[in-house]
């Protein structure tokens, strides 16, 4: 444990005690469940474990600057609908942050979390952890290489990382402001800071690069939002290039993007041959020059580990789209819209697969879904590859055997 924390980190703690992130109020528990990537088990699965994870072994986990709760919220509560045991160890700096996530637990009737108040940099001295969700912090800390390096000492063999941080591009006039306010307002405490800040956002000119980007919209949310976008005294954004190499450094292999396709150059451009993997990631992001943030899941290296869509025990999943609805659109043979936030996509999709679409329930394997819809396997192979393929890259098919 450090007697003394790294420069800067004192006023992002002040920050979140007095603005813990994101606003939530346990009272809502009642009637939804915020959901996304990362920590949604089946997306897990997928990405980590190859969507073979046996699930009756019950699952380690560590939030890592968990916040007010949204990913450990999200993975207990899905994990509980599923009947399946787990351990979940939540860290956070917050105090403050730290009580709105035991409020909204207690108020699920969740089970199985211990919460801790402390540094992810001291995550090692807690075990070892099957599973380690880290959204939205590295990108926070004064040298976000340690974090990476300490989550990977405390991950257990065979285990995975689910991330998100900031991406560059798609966070367009966010930096100078943080700079302008950060040389006018570094004095203050944090409440006076935020009026103040609000006070001369008001007079910032509709011009600005913030005020015509589409793509982020916390500020006008709540004050916690205003202050983590504007405000935050630590807040940096990785291109891929230099997500690859930090995380390279510190043990991981190249990550896996939730979305894929978002990552595929060849959807954007020629690909010249001599362009290793990342560097043709790296491109589209310069071309689509809109992500945010990147998020997606990791394994330290070595330890790649992909679905093969030729095992016939593979269970899949429709993630955020009803079967019946999407097999209804396919069968009569149009091509299938996507709104993947901003990004309009339009696949084509064989209406000979829709059969097999409907039939996906998150229960049946490949093999129970060729003989529910009395389909050779064979042809099956044949039908089911394109389409999966298609929807996989956005994250609209996933394979997992969370419910078997």
């Amino acid at each position: 444990m450090r007697v003394q924390p790294p420069c800067g980190m004192s006023s992002v703690r002040d920050q979140y005690e007095a603005y813990p992130y994101p606003a939530r109020d346990p009272g809502d528990e009642v009637k939804r469940l915020i959901t996304g990537s990362p920590s949604n088990p089946v997306e897990m699965d997928h990405f980590i474990w190859a969507g073979q994870r046996d699930w009756s072994r019950p699952l380690r986990a560590l939030v890592a600057g968990g916040g007010t709760g949204d990913g450990l919220i999200q993975l207990a509560q899905l994990l509980t609908d599923a009947g399946r045991q787990y351990q979940i160890t939540y860290i956070e700096l917050s105090v403050a942050a730290k009580k709105v996530a035991e409020a909204r637990a207690r108020k699920r009737g969740l089970n199985g979390i211990t919460f801790l108040t402390g540094d992810l940099l001291d995550a090692p001295e807690h075990g070892l952890f099957d599973y380690i969700d880290c959204c939205g912090v590295l990108h926070h800390l004064p040298e976000p290489a340690a974090g990476f390096a300490a989550l990977r000492a405390a991950l257990a063999p065979g285990g995975g990382l689910g991330f998100m941080v900031y991406a560059p591009h798609g966070r367009s006039g966010v930096y100078p402001l943080q700079e302008a306010f950060g040389a006018l307002f570094a004095d203050l405490n944090p409440q006076d800071r935020l009026q103040a800040a609000r006070e001369v956002f008001a007079r910032v000119p509709a011009g600005h690069p913030f005020k015509t980007n589409p793509h982020i919209g916390d500020h006008g949310q709540s004050d916690a939002g205003f202050y983590d976008l504007l405000l935050h005294s630590t807040d940096r954004a990785f291109d891929v290039t230099t997500l690859v190499s930090v995380m390279d450094l510190t043990g991981w292999d190249v990550p896996q993007f939730c979305m894929p396709a978002l990552y595929d150059l060849s959807r954007l451009a020629p690909v010249p041959p001599d362009l290793n993997p990342v560097a043709r990631m790296a491109i589209a992001e310069k071309l689509r020059g809109t992500m945010k943030v990147h998020v997606g899941y990791a394994r330290p290296k070595g330890a790649k580990c992909q679905p093969d869509p030729n095992d016939l025990t593979l269970v899949p999943h429709l993630m955020n789209v009803a079967a019946s609805q999407l097999a209804q659109t396919v069968a009569r043979g149009k091509p299938l819209p996507l709104n993947i936030g901003r990004t309009q996509v339009v696949l084509k999709i064989a209406a000979a697969a829709a059969p097999l679409i409907a039939a996906i329930d998150g229960r049946r394997s490949l093999a129970d879904i060729a003989d529910h819809t009395k389909t050779d396997p064979r042809r099956l192979a044949g039908l089911w590859s394109p389409m999966a393929q298609a929807l996989t890259g956005w994250g609209v098919l996933l394979y997992s055997r969370l419910n078997r």
